[in-house]
């Protein structure tokens, strides 16, 4: 009988241990998920801030009196390539993101650059790293979402708690990134000095 015992000890401690390992590497799995889809959002901002010094240089012949436009995306660069923390990065992708909008809206307004083979392979190529990054912003919260679903449910709450474990936040965009490019005003204040 306390050979039974000692083997059923052994076995629920060796289940136990065992269980405790697949739950960390799983945990640790999931936060270099989380690290390697930030890393893919970085990698395609720098690209995007790399390309605005050529995009704002191809413009500025065309759109001299656009200068608060783009002093806009300048400083929006620039908070980009500061930031140092992923929520500061969020952050700054986020003034990007609408500079790079209200500009795109502004050059509407000026055939010849329209028509500048420069300037449409600059907002082509900055289109489409808009695109890559928005699909990455979707794996990076889809990633964020189940390492915070699973350090919140039992039993990977304890194990989570013994690596101290916070959660993550989800890449968001505020109140102002949500509202729509108003072109008109922006329209009606460049076309009293054209």
């Amino acid at each position: 009988m306390p050979f039974l015992t000692t083997a059923a000890f052994v076995l629920l401690f060796t289940g136990t241990v065992i269980y405790a390992v697949i739950v960390y590497n799983g945990l640790v799995r999931l936060q270099n998920e989380i690290a390697r889809a930030w890393a893919n959002i970085d990698v395609l901002l720098k690209q995007r801030h790399d390309e605005v010094p050529n995009l704002v240089a191809s413009v500025k012949g065309y759109m001299d009196h656009e200068r608060q436009t783009l002093e806009a995306v300048t400083e929006a660069r620039a908070a980009s390539m500061n930031a140092a923390s992923i929520p500061q990065k969020a952050q700054a992708d986020v003034l990007m993101t609408g500079a790079l909008r209200s500009f795109f809206a502004v050059s509407e307004r000026y055939p010849q650059l329209k028509a500048d083979q420069n300037f449409l392979a600059l907002q082509s190529r900055i289109s489409e790293l808009e695109e890559r990054i928005a699909d990455r912003r979707e794996f990076f919260n889809d990633d964020v979402n189940t390492y915070n679903t699973r350090i919140a449910q039992l039993p990977e709450v304890f194990m989570a708690r013994l690596m101290k474990l916070q959660p993550r936040q989800m890449f968001r965009v505020n109140e102002q990134e949500r509202q729509p490019v108003e072109v008109k005003p922006l329209l009606a204040r460049g076309q009293g000095t054209a």
